[in-house]
This record gives structure tokens, sequence and C-alpha cells, in this order.
């Protein structure tokens, strides 16, 4: 065994850059959300919320920097890659949209609806840290090729789907900086090889977009109004007086909260196909942990696993850019310097970052699954497409002042849109991604038993409204007639079962050689 060693290496700096600016993005979307679309105020935002999101953030880096020393230690391994820490960024707007929104609208009391969303988060927290010890069981029950197939609609649609869009919106900036990772990250000889890839693209982003005349120097000045110290203070008190009326909110938190279980699962066995093979129970268990903590400090955000430890390790990424990820998340509100942080370097140079971590987590489940099993990999991806199409399908509706219901779905299908198909397949999909990878993968390699239990499971989720709905909902709307659909499928599993079963019964036996 060796000692453990905190070394920071050239591969730090780039998977710092990128996950820190991940992360920073998701703070301020969180910030602009609860202050400009709810109406939190500021004070209340900056001051509370903000300090105890990065606290949360920091305590689990500092679990996975342990973890990742640990493991250093024990395998006597240099080349271990710490997994990447961050804010469950679908709770953002889950709880944004689903919790904060509707009790501030109704009672105007922020204070109220900070606590309501406390208990939530309490809840998905629970849901992380009571199934830890179930983890491990689970990822060995789901085959890899499911896991990593449903990380790679994960990292394609939702981490680098909306980046890429962004990068052509500035092409002079962006594809100087895709051409960057292209040479410098695919490729076999890297251009300015001693400047970390990392800093060289956010220098060179950076540099580009204050020439396209695209930051301005009045950007920074106004976000100069929002520094401050913020420290985090104990909130227990605001979680105490929303538990008697939290629970007409928690529907949404244990669909949720199933989701979060499943990416953690999805994003640990990313990082054992990638050689670092951390303990799915501890990982879990220290999400749980800092999830609670930062509840009990006035966040109503939970933490997760952060995709992409596949890519953070392709980019030569130690232990040392989790600890300094998470330690930026926690100065950076502290002092409220996040508006000055991206008036300074823009969003432009970031996001081409992500889109490289989307492709590389979509990337391993090519070079991990079996020729047989390739299928299931698209199979898994229909979700998340559908999954990110209704979000943005319905925000455009949205900010056309409309919905589906008002333009109904007849004439929406008349100019084929399938809108009732995308709100079916969109909707759950993190389960139903996993899901419907069971049904195909236990359908091509002839498993019916276990074809049948997972079509059977499909059934339940569908009659609580856990994959297919709007809303959570015992036998609302539509979910029958899923349910009908994965029990019908799950017998079509049996039967194929009892037909193998017949023809093994009835094959010759082996004529013996005398």
């Amino acid at each position: 065994m060796k000692s453990m060693k905190l070394e920071w290496k050239r591969g730090d700096w780039a998977a710092y850059f990128g996950l820190m600016t991940n992360n920073l993005t998701n703070l301020l979307t969180m910030m602009g959300l609860l202050i400009f679309v709810v109406g939190i105020p500021k004070e209340i935002v900056y001051g509370r919320i903000a300090p105890a999101f990065g606290l949360a953030v920091l305590v689990a880096s500092i679990c996975y920097t342990w973890f990742g020393l640990q493991m250093q230690r024990q395998t006597g391994r240099n080349d271990v890659t710490a997994l990447p820490s961050g804010p469950s960024a679908p709770s953002i707007f889950t709880v944004t949209f689903l919790v904060l929104m509707p009790v501030y609208q109704q009672t105007g009391d922020a204070d109220f609806a900070i606590q309501i969303g406390l208990v939530w988060c309490f809840v998905e927290a629970m849901i992380l840290a009571g199934g830890s010890f179930l983890g491990e069981t689970i990822r060995k029950m789901i085959p890899r090729t499911v896991l990593l197939s449903c990380l790679s609609g994960l990292g394609l649609l939702l981490l680098a789907m909306n980046p890429m869009l962004q990068a052509f919106e500035a092409p002079t900036v962006s594809f100087i900086v895709l051409l960057l990772i292209f040479i410098n990250w695919f490729g076999k000889k890297p251009i300015f090889a001693r400047i970390p890839t990392g800093l060289l693209l956010l220098v060179a982003g950076t540099a580009l977009a204050w020439i396209s005349g695209l930051q301005s120097p009045e950007a920074i000045k106004a976000s100069m109004s929002s520094f401050g110290f913020n420290p985090p203070s104990v909130h227990i008190d605001s979680f105490m007086q929303g538990l008697p009326h939290a629970l007409p909110y928690l529907a949404s938190a244990v669909p949720l909260g199933l989701a979060n279980y499943i990416f953690d699962l999805e994003n640990i066995e990313s990082a054992h196909a990638a050689g670092d093979e951390y303990p799915t129970r501890k990982v879990m268990l220290a999400n749980g942990l800092a999830s609670m903590l930062g509840c009990l400090m006035g966040n109503p955000f939970p933490v997760t696993v952060y995709v992409g430890h596949a890519g953070w390790k392709a980019m030569g990424a130690s232990i040392g850019y989790t600890l300094a990820s998470g330690v930026t998340m926690f100065i950076v509100p502290l002092f409220g310097l996040g508006a000055f942080m991206l008036a300074i370097i823009p969003m432009t140079a970031i996001v081409p970052i992500l889109v490289f971590i989307g492709v590389v987590t979509a990337n391993q489940v090519v070079r991990e699954t079996p020729k047989v099993e390739v299928p299931v990999i698209f199979i898994c991806l229909f979700p998340w497409i559908a999954n990110w199409a209704l979000t943005m399908m319905n925000s455009v509706m949205g900010a056309a002042g409309t919905n589906a219901a008002k333009i109904g779905t007849d004439v929406l299908h008349s100019k084929g849109i399938y809108y009732e198909g995308l709100m079916h397949l969109g909707n759950g999909a993190p389960l139903a991604s996993m899901l419907w990878g069971c049904i195909a993968i236990f359908a091509i390699l002839n498993k019916p038993l276990r074809g049948a239990i997972a079509a059977a499971v499909g059934a339940l989720l569908a009659l609580f409204g856990v994959i297919h709905a709007p809303v959570v909902g015992f036998a609302e709307g539509s979910s029958l007639m899923f349910v009908t659909a994965y029990l019908m499928m799950s017998g079509m599993f049996v039967v194929k079962h009892i037909m193998d079963s017949r023809e093994v019964a009835q094959a010759p036996a082996p004529v013996s050689e005398s």
C-alpha cells in the first residue's frame, strides 16, 4: 500500500475548469430562476440558499476526494480519477416549478415556500441514503450495457445538446474552441501542448468573445453589485415548520428521488467501466448525507454524482479537480462572485467543454458494449430524445403564451407532431430509458423470465404515473393503457420461457459413445 497523497496533475486543470463551470452554470441558473421567475427576494437567494447550496456540493466533493485517496492507497495506482460532484440539475427545475413557484404564488410567503422545498429535498436525500444499502445489488442486477446506455442519453441530450446549440449561436468563438477540443482531447497530436488544454480553451474562447464584442465592461460593473459575505447558517427550524404542510407537494419527490438514485448508479457504473471501482454504498450515502446537511442549512436542492467521469479521466484528471471544484462552488456564493466570473469568461467559451463530456460519456458505452447488445444503446436513447424535445416544445409554446391543450393535439398531429407520444415517452425518461433497455437486452439475450419481471415493473411504474405521465397519480389518465401493454409484454416473455423449456425437454439426449 502506498501512502495517501493529494497530487495535482495537468489533466486536473482541464477537468477543474469543465466541472467548475458546469456547476457554476447550475448555480447561476438556480439563482436566476428563484429571483427572476419565482420572485424570491434576492437577499434570501444570495444570503441563505446559495451558500448552503455551495456547502452541500463542497461536502460531497470532500467525500469523493477521500474515496479517491483511499482507492489510491489500497491499489497503489497513480491514475485514479475522483468522482465528479455537483447539484442535481433536474431537481433545480423540478423543485423550482413544482414546489417553490406554486407555493409562493398561492401564499406570497417566500419563507413558507422554502420550508416546503426543504422537506422535499430531505425526502430526496433519504431515498439516496436509504437506497445506498441496495445500490450495489441493483447495479449487479441491471446489465452494464443498460446503465451505460441510459447515461449516454443523459450525457448527449441533457449535458451536450443545449451547449452545442449555444455553440452555433456564437460560431466565431465556439468553433475554434471545438476544434481545439478535437485536436487536443480527441486527436493524437495536440497543439500548444505545453499549455493545459482546459486553460487554453478558456483563454482562447474568452479572447475571441471580447474581440467579437460579445462581452462588455458594463456587465462587469453590474456584476459587482452582487459582492458580499454570505456565510451559511442553520435552518433546522425552517425544515421543521415545513413538515406539517409538505405532503401535497411530495408526490414529485419520490419519482425524482428514484431518478437521481438511477443517475448515481449509472455514474458509479461509468466509473467502474473506466477502471475506478468505487463502493456504491459509500458514494450514495455520502450524497444523501451531503444533501441532508444542505437541506438543514437552507438549501432545497440535492447533490449527486455528476455525469462525465469517463470524460474527466480521458483528460488525465486525478483527484484534486473535484475538491478544487467543490471549494470554488463554496467560495463563489460565499462572496457573491458568480455573476462577476461569467461577466469575464463567456459561456460560449465554456459550453464546448460540456459537448466533449457528453460525447465521451456516450462513447464509453460503445467501447464497453458487445456487438449483439448494440441495439440496446439506441433503444435507451429514445426516452431521452423525447424528453429533450418535449422540454423544448413546451418552452416554445409557453413563450408564445399557449400550450398543447389550447392548440389541440389533433391540430399538432395534423402537422406531423405526435405530441401525446412525445409526452408519454419523454416523461419519466431516466426510469423509462433503463426499463426499455432491460426489456430489450433480456429479449436479445433470451432471458425471458428477467424480461417478464422488467415488464411487470414497468406496469407498476406506469400505474402510479412515475413513467409516461406528466404528473404522479394512481391509475390516472392513460396510465391503465400502459399498465395493460406492459402486462401483455410480461405475458409474452412468460410464453417464450415456456416454449424454450419445452424445446429443451423435447430435445433428444446426446448419444454416448461406447
